[in-house]
C-alpha cells in the first residue's frame, strides 16, 4: 500500500503543471504592454533582453540579418528573429486592423522580424505557442510587411515596445533596442468600428442605462451622420430622463434635421421643469449657439424665478452683455460680487466687470 501511494505521489508530481516562480531565463525580463487605439485594444507580451555589454553587436549580431538558415534547435530552416526573448512574442488586436495599410483580422499573432539595415520584414504568424522563432513556419504567416529601421539618438538598454505618433485611429509601434527602432503603423477604421459597436451595444443590456441613448445620439450628432437615428435615440433617452441634458440632446437632433420649430416647441413644453442650474446651462448653450436674444430671455426668466442668487446674477451679466447692454450688465455685476461664494468667484466677477466697463462682451 505504501509503495502504491508513493508511486502515485511521484506520478502526480511529474505530471502537474505547477512550477516554482522564477525570473525569466537568460536575464531577460517578461513584459506586457498595451494601449487602446480608438476602441481597439492592442496588447503585446514579450521578453526584454538587455544589451549587457554587447554594444555595437546587437543588430546584425545578436539579432541576425534576414532569415537564419541553420539554427541549432527546432526547425532550422529560414528562421527570423523572435522580436524579443524566450517564448513567442505575441501581439493581440481586439478588432480588425490595418498594418502598414494591409488588413489583419482581430486575434493573437506570433510576432517575428527578419532584420535588414535598410528594410526589415515584420511577420505576423498564426502560431503563438512556439519557443521564440525556432518553430517558425512561413505557411502559418497571416501577414508580412516591410518597414525601414530608424536610428535612435539615445541607447535603450532593454528591448522595448513603444506606442508613438498616435492619432485617434492609429499608432506607430516601435521595437526599440540599443540605438535602433523597427516601427510599424497600426491603424483602424475607427468610425466603422464605432458605428458597429454602438448598434451592437444598443441592442443589449446597455440600453438599461439611459446615458447610452445620449452617448449614441451625441456621437451621431458630432459626426453629422445618421441623424434620424440620433433623433430616435435622443427621444427615447429624454423620455427616460426628462432633464435639461436629455431634452437638449433631443432638441439638438431636431435642429440638425432643420426642424427648428419643433425644437422650440420641445423646449417651451419642458422649460418649467428645469432647475435653476439647468436653466443656466440652457442659457449658456444658447450663447454658444450665438442666439443672444433667446439666451437673454432664458437668463431673465431664471433670475425672476431665483432673484439674488449668484448663478442667476452672473447669468444676467452674461445675457445683458450678449445683447450689448453693458450698462445694465454692470448693475448685476456689483450684486454678483457681493454674493460670490469664494475668492476665485469674486476675482472672476472683477475680471468681467473690467471688461464691461470697456464695453467688451464677457462671453467672448
Amino acid at each position: 500500500m505504501k509503495l502504491f501511494i508513493t508511486t502515485l505521489l511521484i506520478t502526480a508530481a511529474l505530471h502537474t503543471d505547477a512550477q516554482l516562480t522564477m525570473p525569466a531565463n537568460g536575464g531577460s525580463l517578461k513584459a506586457m504592454v498595451g494601449e487602446t487605439i480608438g476602441i481597439t485594444d492592442v496588447k503585446i507580451t514579450y521578453g526584454r533582453p538587455g544589451i549587457r555589454g554587447r554594444e555595437g553587436k546587437i543588430w546584425g549580431g545578436v539579432v541576425h540579418e534576414g532569415f537564419m538558415k541553420d539554427a541549432s534547435f527546432g526547425k532550422p530552416i529560414n528562421m527570423p528573429w523572435r522580436a524579443g526573448a524566450n517564448e513567442n512574442t505575441v501581439i493581440e488586436f481586439s478588432t480588425d486592423v490595418m498594418i502598414e495599410g494591409k488588413a489583419l483580422k482581430a486575434g493573437k499573432y506570433g510576432l517575428h522580424v527578419a532584420y535588414g539595415a535598410n528594410s526589415s520584414t515584420v511577420i505576423f504568424s498564426n502560431s503563438i505557442e512556439g519557443w521564440g522563432s525556432y518553430f517558425y513556419d512561413p505557411n502559418e504567416d497571416a501577414l508580412r510587411v516591410d518597414v525601414k529601421p530608424v536610428a535612435e539618438q539615445h541607447t535603450t538598454e532593454r528591448l522595448t515596445y513603444n506606442f508613438r505618433n498616435q492619432t485617434d485611429s492609429s499608432a506607430e509601434i516601435a521595437i526599440t533596442w540599443e540605438k535602433l527602432s523597427i516601427p510599424f503603423t497600426v491603424s483602424t477604421e475607427l468610425q466603422k468600428l464605432q458605428l458597429a459597436s454602438i448598434e451592437r451595444e444598443m441592442n443589449g443590456q446597455k440600453t438599461f442605462n439611459p446615458n447610452s441613448y445620449f452617448e449614441a445620439a451625441g456621437y451621431y450628432l458630432e459626426k453629422g451622420i445618421m441623424l434620424d437615428k440620433a433623433l430616435e435615440y435622443a427621444k427615447q433617452g429624454s423620455r427616460i430622463v426628462p432633464t435639461f441634458f436629455g431634452v437638449n440632446t433631443y432638441r439638438r437632433a431636431l435642429i440638425a434635421l432643420n426642424r427648428n420649430k419643433e425644437a422650440d416647441s420641445l423646449m417651451a413644453a419642458n422649460i418649467n421643469k428645469f432647475s435653476m442650474s439647468e436653466l443656466n446651462s440652457y442659457g449658456r448653450t444658447l450663447l454658444r449657439e450665438k442666439d443672444a436674444k433667446k439666451a437673454y430671455e432664458i437668463f431673465e426668466m431664471n433670475h425672476k424665478k431665483n432673484p439674488d442668487n449668484f448663478t442667476t446674477l452672473v447669468g444676467m451679466m452674461r445675457g445683458c452683455s450678449a445683447i450689448g447692454n453693458y450698462k445694465k450688465a454692470l448693475t448685476f455685476s456689483e450684486k454678483a460680487k457681493l454674493k460670490a461664494p469664494d475668492d476665485n468667484s469674486k476675482k472672476a466677477i472683477e475680471r468681467m466687470t473690467a471688461m464691461l466697463k470697456e464695453n467688451k462682451d464677457i462671453n467672448t
